[in-house]
């Protein structure tokens, strides 16, 4: 069963945890777009009191997957545009801060993303697709951070956990076409680095256009019910 990465809830609280599973079941189809959860039903389901349910709840509205009403919290879910413009954000981040290190010295930087990729690689020989994918979203939030821009990092940690969740499925969908497509997504990994590494701002633009442009296609069948 697909869940979030252990390390994702080490440090949540009952309500964070409340609110990971109910957005995992919200995107991946269980729960379906327009149902109605209570508050009740919520806290029966994970046997919990009302307090931490009403703290998940706030949070998936603050998300837009869900709309608080008085009897209880209408489902909007996401559909292929919600999903299309979290990747426009990505995408509008990336290009960001990845331009803005070719100003710096990214040593540093390609040390630890080379031993996230090597993380991505154990998992994939583990046959590990959660760890992998926690590993993918770590790469990517790591050359976010790097970039020393508190307002872009503000951005970035309001669209994660749905990122996450996102890379979970897309990451499943990978698992299941085999090794030599998990290959490529590692290869696409090690092209972001050498572009970084080149400090040239036109080749960074590019590499992140072909990333996300490629990224892109796994969207709709990896998103259940929102293919088109």
């Amino acid at each position: 069963m697909l869940q979030y990465p252990s390390a994702w809830l080490r440090n949540a609280s009952l309500g964070e945890t409340i609110a990971c599973e109910l957005r995992l079941r919200i995107i991946n189809g269980t729960i379906k777009t327009g149902e109605t959860i209570s508050e009740n039903w919520v806290a029966s389901e994970f046997g919990t009191s009302r307090s931490p349910v009403r703290e998940a709840l706030k949070t998936l509205s603050s998300e837009g997957l869900i709309r608080l009403e008085r009897m209880g919290a209408v489902v909007v879910g996401l559909d292929v545009t919600d999903v299309e413009e979290l990747y426009d954000v990505r995408f509008l981040i990336e290009t960001f801060v990845q331009q803005r290190l070719a100003r710096t010295d990214v040593t540093d930087l390609l040390a630890n993303l080379q031993r996230i990729v090597d993380k991505m690689e154990l998992a994939m020989k583990h046959n590990d697709a959660v760890e992998f994918s926690y590993q993918d979203l770590s790469f990517h939030e790591t050359i976010i951070t790097a970039a020393n821009h508190n307002r872009i990092l503000h951005l970035w940690k309001s669209i994660r956990p749905i990122v996450m969740t996102v890379m979970l499925l897309t990451t499943e969908e990978i698992f299941s076409k085999g090794e030599k497509k998990l290959h490529s997504v590692i290869d696409k990994h090690y092209t972001i680095m050498k572009g970084l590494e080149s400090r040239k701002r036109d080749v960074i633009e590019q590499v992140v256009a072909d990333y996300f442009a490629d990224s892109r296609k796994t969207l709709h069948s990896s998103i259940p019910g929102r293919s088109s």
